[in-house]
């Protein structure tokens, strides 16, 4: 009796409407989503274009592509057409491998063929072809354990793939190929033969084993004069002689082709529901790092070095970011481009939560290691998406006084020498662009002082030919709407070459990242090729410049080219203020910052990842890390993840300037204050000793004294209405030390709560990690889901001196302020150049509420005095100095620089921490 026929169109047709409902129910669950294939074909072969078109010629070319589908959310399954056929050639395995393992629907991967050789059927996409093929064994109803198998062919295409699903369905499989001896004989002894040689009608009836399944996978073209073409197709077995002995047998064409199709589209829909989970878990696939714990605790360097950091690259794949957005700085750096926030726009944002602390003492309360530890627990231990945000630390302490950014103990950003020196180079691009700005000023004002309008005219439009764009602007902003060189007028000539600058009003000062005492006041053009021109100036280190504050304050390329040209560095002899923008600078000064714009991505000594970018002062300046940082890491965490950004400082300080003013710009809203409090600086505030870096602690610190510690807790009180004077919920994390007893810890968690504080939690996250900070973690993620009801302090269009007093009533605890007569002239000043409504950046003491850093706890009733009022407008604020602020640091007696060096055989930085 005649075989019968497996119908590939007719399984292929019931299956493909099986998937149409599948992928109705996808859509359903997520609207717009859908599963997507790319194929690629390279050369023009007859038996890949009875399915597909597509041409590709070279190998670079491919892989190109290949990479970028990979990397596209859209697409669910990519094949690359086999065989190549191209002029060039081409590696085949190196192609085929470069498809990413989650999107290899045809299964050739070598990790997915390996998986499929080692029985992991649950976990690989199984080749096409022999996916199809099994299907229609199974639709005889014959089962295939324990039947003998035979297949001919070995290709990773069908034969090898085909002998492994058998095999892993409990089949006896053998493979037989071109140097099989007896290949009659073999083919004899199947229940279930699939081939797949590439030769026409190679296997004859008289070979088929009586009532055998057979399964034909050939595709081959052969003369046929009645054809249309000339040719028809067969396939590798002599239909018309294996019909009348196999029970059952696939035709061809029409057999095994519509299956392959139809297993095709089964696993791209498979991979699209895969994706499907992942975007509704919405977690990340991130492989974290396992600390080993020591007590002692050892040195921060030495618990940075114990870990090997993930190389970046792997990270930036873990945390759903695509290569072309990335630029790798060595192993354990990388830049993120801006384009990834513009792919991420429809993405909602992940919880906020800000770092802020106590009024510390001198030696800081842990807020940057407390940011890091609850990264750490949040992700490696909660397993969230999570990301830290940090100001990158300025070099300058580093080889003066103990400083950096990173972290200590067991919560760590790493590498630390990558941290602490040079990063990606940002400081020093800001040091660059800072110092144009200040070389074009002094150069203006002497060609000005030395040269006729006529002169100076000739050199700024050289042969009058045309102006340059730059040149455009100021024309318009002078009201001059002419283009052509030779129609201005002499007196529009003088109005445009001439800045007329008041060198008594420059506010701009050179920079640079080392601390240097002698640099605070200096006296410039000294040399005779300056005919006279002489002034005093000073230095201030980088990270005061109003460059860093731009940076940290920016959502983008065009807005920070706008800030930059809006800087204010003098005021003219007419009192108009001059920017970098009349100086003709900012388009420069935005090339010099077109790398530093983008953030920098490093990890934890857990492996979570964290944004290292701009590093602006926390007197003069806001002291945040960007708002571009803090954007970007939002979208990627996804809307059940959290960003954990610091601010510097206390939270009257760095906290009361990330809200007014960090928020204010980037129009984000906090969901979490984590307040850092310690049981020492508490007993400070209570009346305790005086304490000094270097010196070791007075007994009142290091012994139980629950008095003294209830008193101190009067600033915690102040710190939490302050942050919840924003609407924001608080969590105060109490970062506990060895000294400290259960007794005081309990007490100060009591008294957190009492105060308002939504939560209070002990933490030993120096001493374990992110183990240590679980409990805040959940703490955090429960106050995230409380109501917060976000509002700035004030109102940007009162008056300077309104806003001023607001800040200092509401946050410090004053009674009133005092605007000394230059404060007062800086106001009106402002007021009358348009600068008014810009917010308000406090200078003042961090050690203390008050003006005077002696007074600790939460004074009342002072008068805040404001000595001087002065402006960074492109940054965006004003900053009234309370005291003299310092913007250039000394070197002390025996600095840093004395432990580091280098050791030449490893390249180890040594003496660092």
């Amino acid at each position: 009796m005649a075989a019968q026929v497996l119908s590939g169109k007719v399984v292929s047709t019931q299956i493909r409407e099986r998937l149409k409902e599948e992928v109705t129910k996808i859509k359903a669950e997520m609207p717009g989503f859908g599963p997507g294939l790319a194929i690629l074909q390279v050369g023009n072969r007859d038996d890949s274009n009875l399915y597909i078109s597509m041409k590709l010629k070279a190998a670079a070319e491919v892989l190109r592509n290949i990479v970028q589908i990979n990397e596209d959310p859209s697409i669910h399954g990519l094949i690359v057409q086999l065989p190549l056929d191209s002029v060039n050639p081409i590696n085949t395995e190196k192609v085929t491998n470069a498809v990413s393992p989650e999107k290899d629907v045809d299964g050739l991967t070598s990790i997915n063929a390996g998986k499929l050789a080692r029985g992991d059927l649950g976990d690989c996409f199984v080749p096409c072809t022999p996916k199809g093929c099994l299907e229609l064994i199974r639709q005889t109803g014959v089962s295939v354990v324990g039947k003998t198998a035979v297949v001919i062919g070995r290709s990773k295409i069908v034969g090898a793939p085909m002998h492994d699903l058998l095999l892993w369905n409990h089949a006896t499989v053998t493979t037989c190929h071109s140097k099989t001896a007896d290949l009659a004989g073999e083919v004899s002894k199947a229940d279930i033969l699939v081939v797949g040689a590439g030769k026409p009608e190679m296997v004859k009836g008289s070979w088929i084993k009586q009532g055998a399944v057979v399964i034909d996978c050939g595709i081959n073209h052969v003369p046929d004069s009645t054809k249309p073409g000339g040719k028809r197709v067969v396939g590798d077995v002599d239909f018309n002689e294996a019909k009348e002995r196999a029970s059952f047998i696939t035709p061809v064409p029409g057999g095994v082709g519509p299956m392959t199709v139809a297993m095709l589209m089964e696993n791209t829909v498979e991979s699209a529901k895969r994706v499907l989970q992942s975007c509704l878990k919405g977690r990340w696939k991130i492989q974290y790092s396992k600390l080993n714990l020591l007590q002692p605790v050892p040195s921060d360097i030495e618990i940075s070095r114990s870990c090997t950091p993930k190389p970046i690259e792997k990270l930036t794949k873990e945390i759903g970011l695509f290569s072309h957005e990335i630029e790798l700085y060595g192993k354990t750096k990388a830049k993120i481009l801006l384009s990834t926030l513009k792919r991420l726009k429809s993405q909602p944002d992940g919880r906020y939560v800000v770092v802020t602390g106590i009024t510390p003492t001198p030696l800081g309360e842990g807020k940057s290691t407390t940011t890091i530890g609850l990264v750490q627990a949040l992700g490696a231990h909660l397993n969230l998406n999570v990301f830290a945000c940090v100001r990158q630390p300025s070099q300058g302490p580093t080889f003066g006084i103990k400083g950096g950014a990173a972290g200590g103990g067991y919560s760590q950003v790493i590498p630390m020498e990558e941290f602490n020196l040079h990063l990606t180079g940002d400081i020093h691009a800001i040091t660059a662009a800072n110092n144009l700005v200040a070389a074009a000023i002094d150069a203006r004002m002497f060609h000005e002082a030395t040269q006729s309008d006529k002169a100076l005219f000739s050199r700024l439009v050289p042969g009058g030919s045309e102006f340059s764009p730059i040149q455009i602007k100021r024309l318009k902003k002078l009201g001059i709407e002419k283009e052509d060189p030779n129609m201005l007028t002499e007196e529009e000539i003088n109005r445009f070459v001439r800045l007329d600058i008041d060198p008594d009003t420059i506010t701009w000062q050179r920079v640079m990242d080392t601390n240097d005492r002698f640099l605070r006041q200096i006296t410039i053009g000294q040399a005779a090729t300056e005919k006279g021109h002489s002034r005093t100036a000073q230095f201030d280190i980088t990270v005061a410049s109003e460059i860093m504050a731009v940076l940290a304050l920016t959502d983008s390329l065009e807005d920070m080219r706008r800030r930059l040209a809006n800087m204010v560095v003098a005021s003219s002899k007419r009192g108009k203020p001059i920017t970098a923008e009349d100086l003709g600078v900012s388009g420069a000064l935005t090339v010099l910052m077109r790398d530093a714009i983008k953030p920098n991505l490093m990890q934890t000594l857990e492996g979570t990842p964290v944004f290292v970018h701009a590093g602006p002062f926390a007197n003069i300046a806001h002291g945040n890390s960007s708002i571009l940082a803090d954007k970007i890491a939002l979208k990627l965490v996804g809307p059940e993840g959290f960003v954990v950004s610091e601010a510097g400082f206390g939270a009257d300080i760095g906290m009361e300037k990330f809200f007014n003013i960090k928020c204010r710009y980037s129009g984000l809203r906090p969901h979490v204050v984590v307040l850092v409090a310690t049981v020492r600086a508490l007993k400070m505030h209570g009346g305790g000793p005086t304490v000094t870096a270097g010196i070791p602690l007075p007994k009142e610190y290091t012994e139980e004294n629950l008095e003294l510690l209830e008193k101190g807790c009067s600033n915690l009180w102040k710190q939490i209405e302050n942050a919840k004077a924003f609407g924001v919920p608080v969590v105060v994390a109490v970062n506990s030390f060895k000294t400290d007893t259960s007794a005081e810890l309990e007490l100060l968690c009591r008294l957190s709560k009492e105060a308002g504080a939504f939560d209070a939690v002990r933490c030993s996250h120096w001493a374990e990690g992110g183990k240590g900070a679980v409990d805040l973690a959940k703490a955090v993620q429960k106050a995230a889901e409380a109501p917060s009801n976000f509002k700035f302090l004030y109102d940007v269009e009162l008056p300077i001196k309104d806003k001023i007093r607001i800040i200092a009533q509401k946050i410090y605890g004053a009674s009133d302020i005092e605007l000394l007569p230059e404060a007062q002239h800086k106001a009106e000043v402002y007021t009358r150049q348009g600068f008014g409504n810009l917010p308000i950046c406090m200078a003042k003491t961090h050690l203390s509420l008050s003006h005077d850093p002696q007074v600790k706890g939460a004074p009342t009733g002072f008068v805040l005095p404001i000595r001087d009022i002065r402006a960074s407008v492109g940054a965006g604020f004003l900053y009234p100095l309370v005291g003299t602020m310092s913007t250039m640091p000394g070197l002390p007696t025996r600095p840093c620089f004395y432990d580091i060096d280098l050791d030449p055989e490893t390249e180890q930085v040594n003496g660092l921490f």
